[in-house]
């Protein structure tokens, strides 16, 4: 056993116990802050990988805006605790079911015969100073995952869709912009010109106007 696959079994560990957590905390806080070592773990996982531009992406798009976002609307929120562990035990053995079917997914993936082809376990082999992985990723996306990439983005794409229609509601007193309103106005609808007198004559006006001005 290497030093990189110590390293391995390390992060991996580390990983596996920070994804059990998330799911087992009872604070919120600290589900979302075990998350984010997990998010940092897997990041390190991808550097052994020789993918660190998707361990920097990971770290900066999920754990600097992702988990941020997350940590803001959980600490802002009023969360009834009580509520929301009710439904644990019914929803769980549909959980239980999904996490192995995950697992037997990962297990067929790794027992493939492409992953251990290179005689390495699955660990990528070396490259030169001049290796890309920017490029090779780019290369693998655009070319022989073109259609599942494509697929992915219409998925996504539906999904927000589909979030903004069921949260939208329509209330009497929401301030919105009708284009068509902005389009057809006009000059007199938004401009009024007053005319007002110098201030000479508001001066010598509040002057007559005061007590002090009358003789007595």
């Amino acid at each position: 056993m290497n030093f990189e696959t110590i390293i391995f079994y390390l992060f991996a560990a580390i990983l596996v116990f920070a994804a059990a957590r998330v799911v087992t905390a009872r604070n919120p806080v600290h589900s979302a802050l075990f998350l984010v070592l997990a998010f940092f773990t897997a990041a390190a996982l991808w550097i052994t990988l020789e993918a660190e531009f998707l361990a920097i992406t990971l770290v900066l798009v999920y754990v600097g805006a992702v988990m941020v976002l997350f940590l803001f609307v959980v600490m802002m929120l009023d969360i009834n605790y009580d509520l929301l562990r009710e439904g644990f035990w019914e929803n769980f053995p549909y959980a239980l079911t999904v996490a192995i079917l995950m697992g037997a997914e990962m297990v067929l993936v790794l027992a493939g015969r492409n992953f251990w082809a290179n005689g390495n376990g699955g660990m990528p082999n070396a490259h030169g100073a001049g290796y890309s992985n920017i490029k090779e990723l780019g290369r693998l996306i655009y070319t022989d995952y073109v259609y599942p990439f494509e697929i992915a983005s219409v998925i996504l794409l539906v999904a927000i869709v589909a979030a903004i229609a069921l949260t939208l509601r329509h209330r009497k007193d929401t301030k919105y912009q009708d284009p068509a309103a902005q389009i057809a106005v006009r000059r007199n609808d938004r401009l009024r010109i007053i005319a007002v007198s110098s201030d000479n004559k508001l001066k010598q006006q509040a002057a007559e106007d005061s007590p002090s001005a009358e003789q007595p």
